[in-house]
């Protein structure tokens, strides 16, 4: 029953709504800077891009958004996700329902209606924000970022936003919760780009880079506020090796 009551739309959109206004209290109580300094500018010259993060970073992305800024995020059908949906919303950021994971089950999970949803948000103006690691398996990039690169044509911008003050939950990816009265950093990484024409070798790369751009722009993210990323031991072995 109380799982039921978890799954409601209802319940979900009032719990999402929440969790904005206290996102909100922790953008206003903390100090936050950009890093580069010219950090704003450089998204505005790359507009539209695709905006990674890594999965533990979901809510506090919404901290790094001006309100002219125009975002769409793809964000999972199952478990939290109308949570995360309606925060979202609330700060003027176009949800698209739909999951990733493996080839066979993305027409269940709606994995190619989110391509091509991402793909429209793209051509429209829309930046689009989205986890590069899939589900149980942190820290490890998949394809799917870098195949919409390639489709899209347009850049991916590694992100992070911590703050000094912050709640860690000990799960798969580390979910970070900040915590009001601190110091807080929007960090972004340089552009990678993705030829049209990239072919699974130039693929793989692209995705090795990210991953690698990823782990910087968190570590520098968190040494800023004087912490170290509590998820940078996160990525399986024979992965990181």
């Amino acid at each position: 029953m109380l799982k039921s009551i978890g799954r409601s739309q209802a319940v979900q959109t009032a719990v999402g709504r929440l969790l904005a206004g206290y996102l909100r209290l922790v953008k206003r109580t903390n100090r936050f800077t950009v890093d580069p300094p010219d950090l704003f500018a450089r998204l505005d010259a790359e507009a539209p891009y695709i905006c990674a993060l890594w999965h533990g970073q979901h809510f506090m992305i919404p901290l790094g958004k001006r309100p002219q800024d125009r975002y769409a995020v793809l964000i999972s059908r199952h478990g939290d996700g109308g949570i995360n949906a309606a925060a979202c919303e609330s700060f003027g950021i176009r949800p698209i329902r739909a999951s990733g994971g493996q080839p066979s089950k993305m027409h269940k999970r709606g994995g190619v209606y989110g391509l091509r949803e991402m793909l429209r948000a793209l051509a429209g103006g829309d930046s689009v924000t989205l986890t590069a690691d899939v589900p149980k398996t942190a820290r490890v990039a998949g394809l799917g970022i870098v195949t919409l690169a390639r489709l899209s044509g347009r850049p991916i911008i590694p992100a992070a936003v911590v703050t000094s003050r912050r709640l860690t939950l000990a799960n798969w990816d580390r979910t970070s919760i900040g915590l009001p009265f601190g110091r807080g950093v929007v960090a972004v990484g340089e552009p990678i780009r993705v030829a049209a024409d990239a072919d699974a070798g130039a693929l793989e790369a692209a995705r090795a880079r990210l991953e690698r751009a990823l782990d910087d722009v968190h570590a520098r993210a968190y040494a800023l506020v004087g912490g170290h990323d509590p998820g940078a031991a996160l990525r399986p072995q024979e992965r990181a090796a």
